[in-house]
């Protein structure tokens, strides 16, 4: 390609990307502008409000008067009878008792009228005031969070475009520094072919003269050889580096620019709806609604008659929904907020390769770089989570705020005999000025930190987007080699691998058992949150096949083991509890009578496979032991119940999710507590079951025993030979770790510190000895023994 033609292609490119970026950014311009006529919009319709209220107030007050005046007439004219005994008389008539009544109504009706315009112009009115304020600040503030969000998509952009360049150029200069080796090489081969012509077109000479003129000629041609030769091995060198350079700068170009796609797609299809969700809609829609529903209270209140005309304004405040809103304002101007085309590669004269190079010289850098991105994409999503729990936890406090009920004003309708004015009880209630001055202060405050962690979640998933795409890529094009080494590096190593016939899986199996021998008084079990980093690497490892939970170390956090418990039911492809159940467990709920409830919750959960009943079983005899440590660990069936309900069951969409998810947890609480009426028993159902040493015991239809022998009974055997032998045993000393109240009259109770005698062991869970002068069971997961002491 001539350098003309070159100059053309390059210039060609670079305005079809100049041309795709002024797109862009007059959707920006028009996204705003979007905006500000929605802000303009609201400001308008709260004025309008304003207006019309005040207005109504000015009318409800002239209909009041007037009819104080028509009542005063009236009542005036029977005031002014002159025979008061006829006028006793005359009450005691039906016709003046109506009479009198319906003036009394009349009175009372004024009184009403006033209320309401009291209401309209010191609530109503004032409330209109706040949304407006509200929405011009909490605008205010969106629109620098957007204007930010704007910059970094053009400072990517930006980036993208000077990685395109560099590589153009370097590519270029890859190709210049081709074509000059090509030239170099064909001098040479232009040299050799003279000099080989030179030498036959030669004639024969007197021999000293001639072989003097021979020897110089060849030299004089040797030693433009050797210049050529070397011009040509530097015009290879500079052609390699070129080389080099070109590729790197396309890999470059290339990783820039899925980065520059992901960011904004991200834009267009995330951060767009959280700017419109979170900020310029925050709070907004839920204040109108109060303000509206204060309305429909006083309304309601002074007029019953008026339901027909008032279900339609109820209706529309029913209707206030800032998801549906956004929506219908995305479709209406669906061309400025639909994301553009994804950037595509634009190869350089000819260069087609759109794939990373992962060959040598570049391939150990991109797998390093590959590993220092996953590397930083782990501390960076651990921190953008925590930022996110936050910014939510202060979004929910700011939704608390706007949505408080407050609306309701019946009790400014409700008359004492002495018929006195209400409207000192309007002064007392939500707009007295102590009471607005600190909430408007605690929002404003409330509204600053959680923009500010808005924008440091905002920046940190921006940052976590453009790092996740170059890894992506990094991994897909290095990937295939590394996961069949790592797959080789698995098969070799010896780890516990699950069988697959399992009944309880290996997660579930673990982790119950490793809280039921260290963990059941721990505080908050469940509902306190572990460490991320650790609860990822237990679940890791219990995916690759083996059980960090193994043997009796206890030195791994147990808010971050009971984490992964939860995250497995949670992450289950198929819930614990199927989603075509869910109508029938939840019509258990409605019954009132615990035990008839536990019976027809039975028959719904005998439909389930075997193996999920399995499952069930074992969980929620667990959960029932945990229960009864509540003391300790505070957490009883209600409490665990709340904390497993969401994981377990999740509600179907269509469905209210907050009264519906009481239901749930109404039902989780139930099968905890009654979960051995409602699980089929060993003899019903073969399989595992839990044990309280968080062990698992197999029962089979076929064993001659059926069920499992009672603690007494399984010690039975051992208590006889220890009492008929000859104390060739000694005992020995053991101090109690905890409280502990013995179930059976062969259980010992004791508290924390006591010193026991141990005679020897009855089983893996239990010690034969003494306390207090009397012999029985001790339960080995409550005491210390001195290892000096135990051979």
């Amino acid at each position: 390609m001539t350098s003309p033609a070159k100059f053309k292609k390059d210039k060609e490119i670079i305005a079809e990307y100049d041309t795709q970026v002024k797109e862009i950014r007059a959707q920006l311009t028009e996204q705003m502008k979007c905006l500000d006529q929605q802000c303009e919009l609201r400001v308008q319709l709260l004025q309008d409000l304003q207006d019309f209220f005040r207005k109504k107030a000015e009318i409800e007050m002239d209909y009041s008067r007037n009819l104080e005046k028509l009542a005063e007439r009236f009542l005036a004219k029977t005031r002014s009878t002159k025979d008061q005994q006829f006028k006793k008389d005359q009450n005691v008539l039906s016709p003046v008792n109506c009479w009198n009544l319906l003036l009394n109504q009349v009175k009372r009706e004024s009184r009403d009228h006033t209320t309401l315009s009291d209401i309209y112009l010191n609530n109503i009115i004032p409330r209109f005031v706040q949304v407006s304020e509200d929405s011009g600040r909490l605008f205010k503030k969106s629109k620098e969070v957007g204007q930010q969000l704007q910059d970094d998509l053009m400072k990517v952009l930006n980036e993208l475009y000077s990685v395109m360049k560099t590589y153009h150029m370097y590519n270029a200069d890859s190709i210049s520094a081709q074509s000059k080796l090509k030239e170099a090489e064909k001098q040479e081969e232009k040299q050799i072919g003279k000099s080989v012509k030179q030498e036959d077109r030669q004639t024969p000479r007197s021999p000293d003269s001639s072989s003097n003129i021979r020897i110089e000629e060849k030299h004089v041609r040797r030693s433009s050889v050797k210049k050529i030769e070397k011009m040509k091995e530097k015009r290879q060198a500079k052609y390699t580096e070129n080389k080099l350079k070109a590729i790197k700068a396309r890999n470059e170009y290339l990783l820039a620019l899925e980065a520059t796609n992901a960011s904004v797609f991200k834009y267009y299809i995330h951060d767009l709806s959280d700017l419109i969700d979170q900020c310029c809609d925050l709070g907004y829609h839920a204040s109108l609604n109060r303000a509206l529903r204060t309305f429909l209270s006083a309304e309601l209140n002074l007029e019953q008659s008026k339901h027909e005309g008032l279900d339609a304004i109820e209706n529309a405040v029913e209707n206030l929904d800032a998801t549906s809103d956004k929506q219908r304002l995305m479709e209406m101007y669906n061309n400025v907020f639909c994301p553009p085309m994804k950037f595509e590669f634009q190869p350089h004269m000819g260069d087609m390769a759109s794939q990373l190079c992962a060959q040598q010289p570049v391939q150990s850098e991109l797998v390093q770089r590959c590993q220092q991105l996953q590397s930083r994409l782990s501390t960076l999503k651990i921190e953008n989570e925590e930022v996110k729990k936050t910014m939510e936890a202060t979004l929910q406090t700011i939704q608390d705020i706007v949505t408080v009920e407050d609306f309701d004003v019946s009790d400014c309708f409700q008359y004492s005999n002495s018929m006195e004015s209400v409207k000192s009880t309007v002064s007392e209630t939500f707009m007295s000025k102590p009471s607005i001055a600190k909430r408007r202060a605690n929002q404003q405050e409330t509204e600053q930190f959680y923009f500010t962690k808005m924008k440091e979640y905002l920046e940190g998933r921006n940052l976590i987007t453009k790092l996740q795409a170059k890894h992506d890529l990094l991994q897909k094009t290095l990937g295939e080699s590394q996961r069949t080494d790592c797959s080789l590096a698995r098969r070799s190593s010896t780890v516990r691998k699950q069988d697959s016939s399992q009944a309880i899986p290996l997660v579930v199996e673990s982790c119950i058992r490793f809280i039921s021998r260290h963990g059941l008084q721990h505080e908050g079990i469940f509902r306190v949150s572990g460490s991320q980093v650790e609860v990822n690497d237990i679940k890791n490892a219990f995916e690759r096949g083996e059980d960090p939970l193994a043997g009796d170390q206890n030195d791994h956090d147990m808010d971050s083991i009971a984490g992964v418990l939860k995250l497995y039911f949670r992450g289950l492809e198929h819930p614990l509890f199927p989603k075509d159940i869910f109508h029938d467990l939840m019509a258990c709920v409605t019954m009132d009578n615990l035990q008839e409830r536990a019976l027809h919750i039975r028959k719904v959960l005998l439909v389930l496979p075997k193996t999920t009943l399995i499952i069930m079983r074992y969980l929620f005899a667990f959960l029932n032991h945990l229960s009864q440590f509540s003391e300790e660990n505070m957490m009883d069936p209600y409490n665990l119940a709340i904390c497993f309900g969401p994981s377990l069951m999740s509600v179907p969409e269509g469905h209210d999710q907050v009264s519906c998810q009481a239901h749930v947890n109404e039902l989780i609480k139930t099968i905890i507590i009654q979960h051995e009426n409602i699980f089929p028993n060993p003899r019903e159902l073969e399989g595992p079951v839990y044990s309280r040493g968080g062990s698992m015991e197999d029962y089979c239809s076929d064993s001659p025993h059926g069920e499992t022998a009672s603690v007494e009974d399984s010690t039975q055997d051992v208590s006889t030979e220890h009492h008929t032998s000859d104390d060739e045993c000694e005992p020995i000393e053991a101090i109690a770790k905890f409280d502990y109240v013995g179930r059976t009259a062969r259980e010992l109770s004791f508290k924390k510190g006591a010193s026991l005698l141990l005679y020897q062991r009855a089983s893996d869970d239990w010690w034969e000895g003494r306390h207090n002068g009397i012999d029985g069971l001790i339960p080995h997961q409550y005491i210390v023994v001195q290892d000096t002491l135990i051979s």
